[in-house]
């Protein structure tokens, strides 16, 4: 296809002269929104059949254009078709095609329609597709945390807060607070779906148009749940996609916290977990390094998500109604993060079922650091103490352990009865690190039986059907 002259474009009849060359490359979006254009056929194969019903075009017509549609698609995924800048977008570009393949009949496909309304609706067409893909990774790696948390179910590891050795938990504990923060991200985009969800072709330019359009036949076909009330509104919305960006931003910040800890978790330093070596890369100098490259890289690009939502609020935050030529830019931070979200998830989805957990590694930093001191002070508690003071005895206890270099566990019993006569034998059921968690059990949900309650509920809830 050739170029078409600067001042031969399909809304050109008002200007006098062509549009400066370089003001039409630094206006055009066909770099970048090409990629919606199985969505823009598809609004544009419904519009004509919308057409068709109301009596606006025959139903022959309806049917040149959505055979010359179909060409053109054909044409597009074969990568034969010639993406032109002077087209300036996705649209005109396969508008001016379907002219040219079937004349005159291929101008009337945009009656009732303005571009204001039809990319409204190809973004919405995108961004409900790339909403259920990336709710399917979101699940993917969610079964793949069930898998290891039961696997280690019995695994016990130093719980930490400030990064300090707090309590012990259980790693399969531990794994399933990270499924509980993606079951949030999964309900948060389910109902940001709810939203993208709705029609907004009929609106035309802004103010809707006086054919007898049935917007209602056309959402059916197009799958969206309704239409939208205003047209000023529908055309210039861009909420639904600042909201997908706010909840991929949240997304990437649990995906980077998760990344954090195993790349904690995987230096030599804890030792805690091994993690796939596919999933890691060497260096060019140093050959015993095994860097932990995808947590590292997913942790990074959490800062361009984060920056995708403000991008996209700022270009919001001042602009009069209706449509304006600033929302070409919601596309490239969108699209980017569409693609570092499902690309980190689906990353997250493949490496962790593979993880290699360390058992003894983890066992003995839990040892260290007096994790059992709170359970020694509670244990104080059952014996009639106020808990304060009880902490004060724990407290004298501890120091004394850091001056000999010895856990609570290792100080007999005259030595503990020296800080309170209230303990006895027993304590040292609630000193041990399964003992310890184990106590937790009524409401932390740390015992291994818990742990794998949770499991199976979680899995019974992300079976279909379940």
């Amino acid at each position: 296809m050739s170029e078409k002259p600067a001042q031969d474009k399909l809304w050109g009849g008002r200007f006098s002269e062509p549009t400066d060359q370089f003001v039409e490359a630094f206006t055009a979006s066909v770099g970048f929104d090409q990629r919606l254009y199985r969505h823009d056929i598809e609004g544009s194969c419904a519009h004509a059949r919308m057409l068709a019903r109301v009596g606006v075009i025959s139903d022959d017509e309806c049917e040149q254009i959505q055979q010359g549609l179909g060409e053109i698609l054909a044409q597009i995924e074969a990568g034969n078709f010639h993406w032109s800048v002077s087209l300036e977008d996705v649209h005109m570009n396969v508008e001016a095609r379907l002219i040219e393949r079937i004349g005159d009949v291929g101008k009337k496909l945009h009656t009732g329609r303005s571009r204001n309304d039809q990319v409204a609706t190809d973004i919405r067409l995108y961004l409900r597709e790339a909403i259920d893909g990336i709710l399917a990774e979101i699940r993917r790696l969610q079964q793949g945390l069930l898998d290891l948390a039961e696997r280690e179910a019995e695994t016990v590891m130093p719980g930490f807060t400030h990064l300090q050795t707090a309590q012990p938990v259980t790693f399969g504990h531990h794994m399933m607070a990270w499924f509980e923060m993606l079951e949030r991200d999964h309900a948060r985009l389910v109902d940001c779906r709810g939203r993208v969800n709705v029609m907004p072709l009929g609106s035309a330019a802004l103010a809707g148009t006086p054919y007898p359009l049935d917007r209602h036949y056309t959402a059916e076909l197009l799958g969206f749940e309704r239409v939208s009330d205003n047209s000023l509104d529908a055309v210039s919305d861009r909420d639904f996609a600042i909201e997908f960006c706010a909840a991929g931003a949240l997304i990437m910040t649990h995906l980077s916290r998760f990344s954090e800890e195993l790349i904690l978790w995987a230096s030599a330093q804890f030792g805690f977990v091994d993690l796939p070596d596919r999933f890691c890369t060497g260096s060019s100098i140093m050959p015993q390094k095994k860097n932990p490259d995808v947590p590292e890289l997913v942790r990074g690009k959490t800062g361009r998500v984060n920056g995708n939502l403000v991008a996209m609020l700022t270009l919001m935050k001042a602009q009069p109604l209706a449509y304006n030529k600033d929302n070409q830019e919601d596309k490239e931070p969108l699209f980017d993060t569409v693609d570092t979200l499902a690309g980190s998830l689906r990353a997250f989805a493949d490496m962790v079922p593979h993880i290699q957990v360390r058992a003894e590694a983890m066992e003995a930093a839990a040892r260290g650091g007096f994790a059992t001191a709170t359970d020694l002070a509670d244990y104080l508690v059952s014996k009639g103490m106020a808990f304060r003071d009880a902490h004060e005895v724990v407290g004298r206890a501890v120091r004394l352990g850091v001056e000999t270099g010895r856990d609570l566990s290792q100080m007999d019993l005259d030595e503990l009865q020296g800080f309170s006569s209230m303990i006895q034998d027993d304590v040292f059921q609630v000193l041990t690190l399964q003992g310890s968690v184990a106590a937790r059990n009524l409401h932390g949900g740390t015992a291994p039986a818990q742990v794998r309650e949770r499991i199976r509920e979680a899995r019974n809830r992300l079976t279909p059907g379940g």
